[in-house]
């Protein structure tokens, strides 16, 4: 179920889908680095103004689900106008910083973005522009991503599944008068 929060900028009530706290796992796979899968940790937030803050860390899984090393960290704004037109400003770890364009589907909540801009630190790997595709399916958050680089046109590169992470303290305000001990409620 999509909750849409009463302070939240109405003109983001088209994005309320990508709120909260996610985590899941996916796989990176591209020519030139090691295929992995890896972990990551999503967060959507907001403040009211008229744009999503978004939060993304992921790591390198070993074969028994534990992380080995970060792999990428990024964080950006979302934006949204009265078109379903969705623009994103992102920095990434790696010293790249990418201006995004897309559109949120009609009647559905996916969303389908590419790179318009993106600028190198002297330090950034090799990156020309990408894409990525983000949807909300069955209450779950899922996204590929493609890449391009000059030696390698564009192609998939990454792609996650992830789960809302709700925390206890969320549920727990919402039980009046819980006994302190906590078995009374059961009695």
């Amino acid at each position: 179920m999509i909750e849409i929060p009463s302070d939240l900028n109405p003109a983001l009530v088209p994005l309320a889908f990508l709120l909260g706290n996610w985590e899941g796992a996916g796989v990176a796979d591209f020519p030139g680095a090691e295929k992995c899968n890896f972990g990551q940790e999503v967060t959507f937030t907001h403040d009211g103004r008229d744009f999503l803050e978004y939060t993304s860390h992921s790591w390198v899984l070993d074969g028994e689900g534990k992380k080995v090393a970060p792999l990428e960290t990024e964080s950006g704004y979302w934006r949204i106008d009265k078109d379903r037109k969705v623009e994103i400003v992102m920095i990434r770890d790696g010293g790249v910083a990418e201006v995004w364009y897309g559109e949120l589907a009609d009647q559905k909540p996916q969303i389908d973005l590419a790179t318009d801009a993106v600028a190198r630190t002297a330090a950034a790997g090799p990156y020309t522009g990408g894409k990525r595709l983000y949807g909300y399916v069955n209450s779950d958050l899922m996204w590929v991503g493609e890449k391009a680089t000059p030696e390698v046109p564009l192609r998939p590169y990454m792609s996650a599944h992830l789960k809302k992470v709700v925390d206890p303290r969320e549920w727990a305000k919402d039980i009046k008068d819980l006994p302190d001990d906590g078995i009374a409620f059961f009695k």
